[in-house]
């Protein structure tokens, strides 16, 4: 719970609602200096921020499988967690240099997502202890809690930025102040303090998860990357031989994929397409956070009363009805049936609710699809099963942000470039169909394998 309450503000200000629009917004900057066409350079800049995305997802996907089994393999994970923290601390930290006439652009997109890279790492091996702290029954609402929690951390971390330090484009911030500790808003300092302080608030609190958590010590963990290989190998034929798990992989790799594209393009879609300042998405975020906190503590009261599976279908049902709104919305039509006047206010009404909806949605689907993972995990192999998650996650994780990067490139269009996002939750929820509820343990139980 700790580790979650740490991490959340680099998804919620880093990805989503602080770095990710500010970024865009320097970067729309420097392509209108490179191309005349307006919608061009809205494209264009939106292309950059999922390329990159689409590089480090592949990074991970390629990699995360192999660590877990390393990790599994030797009984080490505390060592990972703190290379990991130390690489993810230097990387967010480095998102002050993103000055505002665009010199350092690609320098910042790589430590952005060096630190991405970082973060998801972190969450494998986190994630590894969730099967070790209850049953099948406790698991779900557990996770959920500590999903919330995090969400929590994330709600108050983005009221601190937007209140002390974030400026608006007069130079204040929401509460009419000047940027704490005498930041330049010209500089845009206020808001590159972003990257510090999501590197500050993860040392801080993550001091009570080093302080108490510890490994267990286990027999005959002397493996070496030989050794992770062969189990590795053995678990994927594994998994192929596994109906239920095999589906779950490949169904969250394109539901968590689309879910991703929409976390990270939240930000970047309000700020190229609705026009709006780092206040008002941080605004956005806010009522999407608390929405998610309250959301995903709801979502694992269910799942821990009737399994996650009908948590993850009715989520997926949200979030495309969400993507076909964001589609066919613009500041001019909503539809091209509903024709707005100038600054009319629907959009930006319309994009709040589905800020909520993105929020709650996304962060039961979260919990609820970690806690359908250790339904399927084997009590002795849980690093190396979230090393599979993490690679159903990322193994397409290039995907969403190419396709939208490429439909934008190819229409020109920032709207168009969310209809393949559509396609993925779809096709997520086509298979699952073919999950279990109960997932593996119903046949472990029968066996002489002891569940967690």
């Amino acid at each position: 719970m700790a580790f979650d309450w740490a991490t959340q503000p680099f998804y919620t200000l880093g990805l989503t609602f602080v770095f990710g629009p500010y970024f865009a917004a320097v970067s729309l900057g420097y392509y209108e200096t490179q191309i005349d066409d307006p919608d061009g350079a809205r494209a264009a800049s939106q292309a950059l921020w999922f390329w990159a995305n689409t590089i480090a997802g592949m990074m991970i996907a390629f990699t995360a499988p192999l660590v877990g089994a390393y990790a599994d393999s030797t009984g080490r994970r505390m060592p990972w967690i703190w290379a990991f923290s130390l690489l993810y601390v230097a990387m967010v930290g480095a998102l002050w240099f993103t000055y505002p006439d665009g010199s350092t652009l690609f320098m910042v997109l790589i430590a952005f997502n060096v630190a991405l890279i970082g973060a998801e790492f972190l969450l494998i091996f986190v994630n590894a202890i969730l099967p070790s702290l209850g049953d099948k029954d406790e698991i779900g609402k557990i996770s959920g809690n500590g999903a919330a929690l995090g969400y929590w951390g994330g709600v108050l971390s983005l009221f601190i930025m937007l209140l002390l330090l974030a400026e608006n484009d007069s130079g204040k911030t929401l509460a009419g102040l000047d940027p704490l500790f005498g930041l330049d808003p010209e500089a845009r300092e206020g808001t590159r303090s972003v990257g510090p302080f999501i590197a500050l608030w993860f040392i801080l609190f993550m001091v009570p998860f080093f302080l108490w958590v510890r490994e267990p010590r286990q027999a005959n963990r002397t493996g070496g990357i030989s050794d992770a290989m062969a189990d590795l190998k053995q678990s994927l034929k594994g998994a192929l031989g596994r109906r239920s798990l095999l589906n779950f992989l490949i169904s969250s790799m394109f539901y968590r994929d689309a879910l991703n594209a929409l976390y990270s393009a939240g930000g970047v879609y309000a700020t190229l397409v609705l026009g709006w300042s780092i206040i008002q998405i941080g605004v956005f975020g806010i009522v999407g956070a608390i929405t998610a906190a309250v959301a995903t503590q709801i979502g694992g009261i269910f799942d821990s009363r009737i399994g996650p599976k009908p948590v993850i279908k009715v989520c997926c049902y949200i979030l495309i009805a969400v993507c076909v709104v964001i589609v066919g919305m613009s500041r001019e039509s909503i539809f091209g049936l509903i024709i707005l006047s100038e600054g009319s206010s629907l959009p930006d009404i319309v994009f709040y609710v589905c800020g909520a909806a993105i929020g709650g949605a996304g962060g039961a689907i979260y919990a609820a699809s970690r806690s359908m993972m250790v339904r399927h995990t084997h009590p002795e192999r849980p690093t190396e099963a979230f090393g599979l998650f993490a690679l159903s996650g990322k193994a397409t994780a290039f995907l969403a942000p190419a396709l939208i990067a490429l439909v934008s490139t190819l229409t020109g269009n920032a709207q168009f470039g969310y209809i393949p996002v559509i396609l993925l939750f779809v096709a997520g929820l086509f298979l699952l169909r073919y999950v279990n509820p109960e997932g593996d343990h119903a046949q472990w139980s029968k066996s002489d394998v002891p569940l967690p």
